[in-house]
């Protein structure tokens, strides 16, 4: 797959393309001739200008007011890489490092950056090779760009650092002799535009936002089967409830649900309740205003994909190199505090579907096994259900009301938006986990309507799910049956 990055991102889709193919990026005439413009001018601005200009005469942060002389311009931008290459913490993934790239590499294209096109080229060259820079996940406050993440991502320009190529760890020093790349020397600026940018947030905050649109069809299908199992009733996703109350969403939802619903032998029977617990009956209101607010996070996230997001920004038509702060990352921190509460309701209920199934109710056996006492059975899955629900309680206190003071007061208000987006990253995994409980308890308690059966459709997805995991008679190892439940909806195709 040839990715050209002349062209905008216009969707997810692109995104998912680059992360499940092997990917070339191109670099075409028009954004070769931005890059060239750019840095020509700002080589000509430097020998006319007297006046210092921050981050390419002039020290970093508090020390803007440090001048350096034009012999140490080269080693300045050296500095800025090493000391700041302070990420810690797990190793970011290698497909989020591919994002980090790409991000970069699109961004520095715009023009607005003053780096030498050989310099982007070396970055597309490790995109295009499959060399991924270590990076960690701690360090960034989200505002001056990804300062620190950014700085380890980019140690292996200079020979420093350590990637990972076909799995296996080198130091920066030894990848570029076994790739044939002369380490690069920063010219005036560059070192700033490597490490000024949105690209570890953005990075965290799309592969989020993917995961998050495909947990929500799960979590509809998922319920669908738990309606079903519930001997629930179809009447609260009939459209003429929705249509009086209009959200998106939620008419999605309920169209969705009834849809899945279609020719079940279970729904299609009388019913001796009259209506369902919130955790069925609601299910179009809470999934349908999670879709709302995935929806709108996906219109900022694509936004800020095609954005230059370093500083100075340097406008060569206009003549003019502007300090500002394109690089404060507060519209990926807001919105990924957001999504992390979206996609944690989606768990949230979840759980609360699961209890109701184990509970004993409508026909279905304590703990939907066999001879309840002698066997625990479906019991402390849904403990661990409710244990990783209450952890993304606590996660999902928002990461972008906080702010720390950085640079000697310089730096004054930050975003946390790296905090924001890695701890999304940690709630959306957990949802997964959360969905798949109640899918394993969903299915186990589907068994117990026999002969009665749900609609083609779902019994269709629960004869696949069954290929990973068994029905329950008797007490088993149950964690090995989660982990499996998990990795059939890391498989599913929506």
């Amino acid at each position: 797959m040839i990715l050209d990055i002349d062209q905008p991102f216009h969707s997810l889709e692109e995104i998912k393309g680059i992360l499940s193919h092997d990917t070339h990026i191109h670099l075409g005439e028009k954004a070769k001739e931005r890059i060239n413009k750019c840095r020509n001018y700002l080589d000509n601005r430097m020998k006319s200008q007297k006046e210092p200009i921050y981050g390419i005469t002039t020290g970093f942060g508090s020390l803007c007011n440090v001048s350096i002389d034009k012999e140490q311009l080269s080693q300045l931008q050296k500095n800025l890489v090493m000391s700041h290459a302070c990420s810690l913490g797990n190793e970011v993934p290698e497909e989020i490092i591919k994002l980090m790239l790409a991000f970069k590499i699109k961004s520095l294209s715009y023009g607005y950056s003053g780096v030498r096109l050989e310099t982007v080229e070396r970055l597309a060259d490790f995109f295009n090779a499959g060399v991924y820079p270590i990076v960690y996940d701690q360090g960034s406050l989200g505002a001056s760009g990804d300062l620190a993440p950014l700085a380890n991502m980019c140690l292996p320009l200079l020979g420093l650092g350590e990637v990972r190529y076909k799995g296996e760890k080198y130091t920066g020093e030894k990848i570029c002799k076994k790739m044939g790349w002369k380490p690069l020397q920063l010219a005036s600026k560059e070192g700033l535009a490597l490490l000024n940018g949105t690209q570890f947030m953005l990075s965290f905050a799309i592969y989020n936002i993917i995961k998050a649109e495909k947990l929500s069809a799960l979590a509809d299908k998922i319920a669908a089967i738990s309606i079903d199992a519930f001997d629930g009733r179809i009447e609260p996703f009939t459209m003429g409830v929705h249509a009086i109350r209009p959200h998106r969403g939620q008419m999605e939802t309920a169209t969705v649900i009834y849809d899945y619903l279609k020719g079940s032998e279970i729904i299609a029977r009388h019913k001796e309740h009259v209506q369902d617990p919130y955790s069925f009956r609601c299910v179009p209101q809470v999934h349908g205003a999670s879709k709302d607010a995935i929806k709108h996070i996906e219109e900022i996230f694509v936004t800020e994909m095609n954005s230059a997001t370093d500083n100075p920004t340097i406008l060569p038509d206009e003549d003019n190199i502007v300090s500002a702060g394109n690089f404060h990352g507060q519209p990926l921190a807001i919105n990924s505090d957001f999504l992390a509460i979206a996609v944690a309701e989606l768990g949230s209920i979840s759980e609360r579907r699961t209890y109701q199934l184990i509970a004993g109710k409508r026909g279905l056996p304590s703990f939907l096994v066999a001879k309840p006492g002698l066997n625990s059975g479906f019991m402390i899955p849904q403990y661990a259900q409710a244990s990783i629900v209450s952890q993304n309680k606590m996660l999902c206190m928002p990461n972008c009301v906080d702010t720390i003071d950085s640079s000697q007061g310089q730096e004054d208000h930050v975003s946390m938006g790296a905090n924001a987006v890695t701890k999304c990253y940690r709630v959306i995994n957990n949802v997964e986990k959360i969905l798949a409980i109640e899918l394993f308890n969903a299915a186990q308690a589907l068994e117990f309507r026999r002969p009665l059966k749900s609609s083609p459709v779902l019994e269709e997805f629960v004869s696949e799910y069954r290929k990973y995991v068994n029905f329950i008679d008797v007490d088993e190892v149950m964690y090995s049956k989660i982990n499996e439940t998990v990795k059939f909806l890391q498989g599913v195709n929506l």
